[in-house]
């Protein structure tokens, strides 16, 4: 679920946005709410939240600072900042700052929902684009480039029979006779890889493969991928791909 902050001033108002509208039903869940810019940009920082609801006129730190000592951190949270007519010229100075939306006051009923809505979906379709990209790096990787050397194609079709196994470049070298060195330099030079790094990739497009199958459990695609360590697998698998193996699998499901 996407994690939702609301800072605003008026008690009211706060509340209501948070019990009134069906947070649920948005695949959100109110994760923090702050009654200031300050207090807001703390929260913001501790959380990290995918969406904040934002008041421009606050005490102690208005909505547009905050927003601006945010992104001055990084922070890459989608904002919709509430204002009042009156307030409107001082907010658009919060759109060059990167705010998805804005919304004037009294909120109708529908504006906040529509608003989260049409930032989820570009969300949710920029990680998918993402994620394709990903997955075709992955899954295309070893048809980049073909090799016309015999050790190199030895060497991958070695990986290819023994990958679940604990091989190292130095197995291959001693099962082809050839040196370490040579073949290091030549598999690079022919797959724009090094051993190690192709290995992974390779390990990674099998346990990919394996994932879109909900029956099979994250620790038994690790196990066939060639990874005894679970933990290292998760960790590897989302360094690559960009999610971890329980959203890979979770979004295959979808």
């Amino acid at each position: 679920m996407y994690k939702v902050v609301v800072v605003e001033d008026e008690t009211v108002v706060r509340r209501g946005i948070i019990l009134t509208i069906d947070w649920k039903a948005l695949d959100c869940v109110i994760a923090g709410e702050a009654a200031n810019g300050e207090e807001g940009a703390q929260i913001i920082e501790r959380i990290e939240p995918d969406i904040v609801i934002t008041d421009v006129k606050m005490p102690r730190m208005d909505g547009v600072e905050m927003i601006g000592k945010l992104r001055a951190a990084k922070c890459r949270t989608r904002f919709v900042i509430l204002t009042a007519y009156s307030d409107f010229k001082y907010a658009q100075s919060a759109l060059r700052l990167g705010v998805s939306d804005y919304l004037l006051k009294p909120l109708k009923d529908g504006d906040l929902e529509h608003a989260v809505s049409h930032i989820i979906e570009e969300m949710e379709e920029r990680s998918g684009a993402r994620e394709e990209e990903q997955e075709s790096i992955v899954l295309r990787f070893h048809l980049d480039k073909k090799t016309k050397n015999k050790y190199v194609e030895q060497a991958i079709a070695f990986i290819g029979e023994h990958y679940r196994e604990n091989i190292t470049i130095s197995t291959v070298a001693e099962y082809l006779e050839i040196s370490e060195g040579y073949l290091s330099r030549v598999f690079k030079k022919e797959t724009n890889y090094t051993f190690t790094s192709y290995l992974t990739y390779y390990r990674m497009q099998v346990a990919m493969k394996l994932l879109k199958d909900c029956r099979i459990k994250i620790y038994e695609a690790a196990e066939q991928a060639g990874y005894s360590d679970t933990a290292y697998f998760s960790a590897q698998f989302k360094k690559i791909v960009g999610i971890s193996p329980s959203e890979y699998q979770d979004r295959s499901r979808q």
